[in-house]
């Protein structure tokens, strides 16, 4: 039997539009884990160019492939920085929640 020839899949190669970047992001924080919100944003900046987003942060590259992985764990001021250099910007909108008052 031949064997079956694979490719490891990488999220930033499928990231084209910014409605797929919103839609990936949105779910990684729908799913609420860190690490998972983390390395979806290090896919969307792998996706425009981490060199890119090295400038426009004043970060260098390889801290921000470090932090923006999934064992990483950015600053928040990472994290804004990251999205302001995407073009983006985090949003609030309330959840139907009894605890809350």
């Amino acid at each position: 039997m031949p064997k079956t020839k694979t490719q490891p899949w990488d999220a930033a190669n499928h990231l084209e539009t910014k409605e797929d970047i919103a839609a990936y992001l949105e779910a990684a924080l729908e799913d609420g884990d860190p690490a998972l919100i983390t390395a979806a944003l290090g896919d969307v900046a792998r996706s425009k160019g981490m060199t890119q987003i090295s400038r426009d942060t004043g970060l260098g590259r390889e801290s921000l492939y470090k932090a923006l992985s999934v064992e990483g764990n950015p600053e928040f001021a990472t994290i804004l920085k990251v999205f302001q250099a995407l073009g983006l910007q985090l949003q609030v909108k309330t959840v139907e929640s009894e605890s809350f008052v």
